[in-house]
């Protein structure tokens, strides 16, 4: 279907001069237009108070003219009722935090544009949500993991570069599949990285990533050729990896290096940002590597941390858990 008129306007506004990716963009579409959904709804009677995601109309149903006029018209109490619907429908808390926050975007959009005066949604609040610590794996693990490939072979090789990059870099991995050879900087031992919003930040490369990384480039010009730009890392056909390709790399490696839980490329990422912490580094420079916005967003790796010293403190200290032994 078409967008009603202002979701087209905030649409275009996050390609154009936000710049954000498709990915995001279809995202925050995907919510809006479920609002959007939630909207005609009450445009053909008041939900009721077990609503849920299953009662709306879908998306081919809605009528685009007089939608743009009900989301101008939104009011602090249909934002309750929104509310209230996700709830029922079963979402965990951070999927209504996410949904909840698209919609502000939107509004606080339509503000800045003046569509509306103010925006209905600055009376809600958001959930709170139950904080989840990342998964990480220690030090032995990292290691193990990262001599898992092969590295006398082509494929091994490139797969051993592309988890000590990941590992060394703190890299999403959107951000290494992304990644071409001019992004590498071996005189100042750095990668070019894009990021989210496609801002870009220099990262240091460890001396090992980036000695995995040559290795990985002199068998590739060995077994055919690559030139000064293009992908970085590529499969067996020249062309540039895919996330999925890459997991499904991890799984196997994993298993060779006998990790018991279940990891993802974002595992190696919390494992740099919490070594790193807990070697001394300080927040703000692990902010700058992670590209974070907010600081906020990594202080969640202090709390790894501070759950490793106290283990230490239990374990160490004569006066924990009540213990108290004789000092000489």
């Amino acid at each position: 279907m078409d967008e009603p008129r202002p979701l087209k306007r905030f649409l275009d506004y996050l390609e154009a001069e936000r710049d954000f990716s498709a990915h995001t963009i279809r995202s925050y579409r995907a919510d809006l237009i479920q609002f959007c959904r939630f909207l005609a709804a009450q445009m053909d009677g008041e939900p009721g108070e077990e609503w849920t995601v299953e009662h709306l109309p879908a998306e081919e149903d809605l009528d685009t003219g007089r939608l743009s006029d009900a989301i101008l018209a939104l009011t602090p109490q249909q934002g309750r009722a929104l509310l209230a619907m996700l709830r029922n429908s079963g979402y965990s808390k951070s999927t209504v935090a996410r949904k909840l926050a698209a919609v502000r975007s939107f509004y606080k959009f339509l503000v800045r544009v003046e569509e509306i005066e103010i925006s209905p949604l600055s009376v809600l609040r958001t959930p709170k949500q139950d904080r989840k610590l990342p998964k990480c794996l220690d030090v032995q693990q990292v290691k193990a993991l990262l001599e898992a490939p092969d590295a006398d072979t082509l494929g091994g090789a490139r797969d051993r570069a592309i988890l000590e990059t990941i590992y060394s870099a703190g890299l999403r991995i959107s951000e290494l599949v992304s990644l071409n050879v001019e992004d590498l900087d071996e005189f100042s031992e750095a990668l070019r990285i894009r990021g989210k919003g496609r801002k870009e930040r220099l990262v240091p490369l460890g001396s090992i990533a980036l000695e995995a990384i040559e290795r990985y480039m002199e068998m590739r010009r060995a077994a055919g050729g690559v030139g000064k730009r293009g992908a970085l890392f590529v499969n067996a056909r020249g062309g540039r990896l895919s996330d999925r390709s890459i997991r499904r790399s991890l799984d196997k490696y994993a298993a060779l290096a006998c990790i018991p839980q279940h990891i993802s490329p974002h595992a190696l990422r919390h494992s740099f940002a919490t070594h790193m912490l807990n070697a001394g580094a300080d927040l703000r420079s692990v902010q700058e590597m992670l590209g974070h916005e907010s600081l906020s967003t990594t202080q969640i790796y202090t709390h790894l941390t501070t759950a490793r010293l106290k283990a230490v403190y239990d374990k160490a200290h004569p006066l924990a858990q009540g213990r108290m032994t004789k000092i000489e």
